[in-house]
């Protein structure tokens, strides 16, 4: 029984994970890394991430620098970043691609919270699929005759605790994602 709360467990940290990696994807109106890791260039009739291609860097608050290792590799980075829905416009100089985040219009902040709110609905639905597969593999094990019916009822109160502990780390992260988009 240990080693199914352990695996639930990793299973919902994993689902907190995801989520922190979704908010690392949400444009604020601060430059990270994060907003280029996901796009994806045609490198040469390969789809390469960027930062596997290029060095890319935060100089300032307001700006992302890529720095392709192949001069060759420039054009279609910076194609890749117009196609991407980030809705940013790369400065190319030759050496080094720019990317300005412009400031977020209170319109685009809003719409920003809701995707927030959605990303953090699918992790509560993972959280609650990890709680009813952990329930489920209790009954088998009680129907099976490996543990008793007051372990079971004991497993599913532990399984309980931990669905409740990550919705409400689900909720802390996304109000301060929340803070953190509406902050101007």
């Amino acid at each position: 029984m240990k080693s199914l709360l352990d695996d639930g467990q990793k299973r919902m940290d994993g689902a907190l994970a995801a989520l922190d990696k979704d908010f690392g994807k949400l444009r604020t109106g601060r430059a990270t890394t994060a907003l280029v890791d996901d796009i994806v260039v045609d490198y040469y009739g390969t789809p390469t991430p960027i930062n596997q291609l290029a060095s890319v860097s935060i100089p300032d608050s307001k700006t992302v620098t890529i720095q392709p290792w192949d001069k060759g590799a420039f054009g279609a980075v910076e194609k890749a970043i117009q196609n991407s829905d980030l809705g940013l416009n790369p400065n190319n100089d030759g050496t080094l691609i720019r990317i300005t985040i412009p400031a977020l219009t209170e319109e685009r902040r809003k719409e920003l919270v809701k995707v927030a709110k959605k990303y953090t609905e699918d992790c509560k639905i993972s959280l609650r699929n990890v709680r009813r597969d952990l329930n489920d593999s209790l009954k088998s094990m009680e129907k099976d005759k490996e543990i008793s019916e007051d372990e079971k009822k004991k497993g599913e109160t532990d399984v309980q605790k931990m669905t409740d502990d990550h919705v409400k780390l689900a909720d802390q992260v996304v109000a301060a994602k929340e803070k953190e988009i509406l902050e101007i």
